[in-house]
């Protein structure tokens, strides 16, 4: 498939005026970290709140293991569009959270032993798939895997592209032949320290992909 336009993703953001500067650039995504072991945790949520959304973008909580009513209660509490699972949720908890009405996003971490064929169970249960690296953390580990691998990827689930995402990868993403490729994930190789984003970099990555 040729390349289309791709939704973009920023995740990690913690601070206020850092937010409302990224929501300049009209990001398609913006995602905020409620595990409290990850050093962009969202403890400052007040920021969330104080910000203007542009109509466009959507709000993504992003959870680990977490407990269906605790990301309910943290849905409504900061107006959260979407939920992105990075632990081993199972296709159980996904549905449950489809059914309230969120938009579900599994992530998986991607290695050269990953079974794709896994993915089956969760067809009917999510929105979006994401596809990450494996390391020590859930995510936000600021390295990318081998992307050929995602030509073993057969579903009609739509899938966002994580993991070490960085400005010299423009065009390299632009070239990639993945016919269910919706969207990239920013995060760690845009920040100037965790949680806290360079905007700049940020709008070179993105006018470069919209462009």
């Amino acid at each position: 498939m040729p390349y289309r336009n791709l939704k973009i993703k920023v995740c990690g953001m913690k601070y206020s005026e850092n937010i409302e500067e990224l929501l300049m650039l009209q990001p398609d995504f913006v995602g905020f970290i409620f595990y409290e072991k990850s050093p962009r945790f969202i403890t400052t949520q007040w920021a969330v709140f104080s910000s203007v959304f542009p109509k466009d973008t959507r709000k993504v909580g992003v959870f680990v293991d977490e407990e269906v009513d605790v990301m309910l209660q943290k849905v409504t509490e900061m107006g959260l569009e979407v939920v992105q699972l990075h632990g081993q949720e199972s296709p159980q908890v996904c549905l449950e959270l489809q059914d309230s009405g969120l938009t579900v996003m599994k992530a998986f971490r991607v290695g050269t032993d990953f079974d794709f064929t896994e993915l089956s169970y969760y067809q009917n249960c999510c929105n979006f798939f994401l596809f990450d690296a494996s390391g020590a953390n859930p995510g936000g580990n600021g390295v990318r895997f081998n992307w050929e691998l995602l030509k073993n990827y057969t579903l009609d689930v739509p899938f966002f592209l994580s993991g070490g995402i960085d400005l010299e990868h423009l065009e390299e993403i632009k070239a990639l032949q993945l016919p269910h490729l919706y969207g990239v994930d920013l995060n760690s190789k845009f920040e100037i320290q965790p949680g806290l984003k360079d905007v700049n970099r940020l709008k070179g990555f993105m006018e470069g992909l919209r462009n």
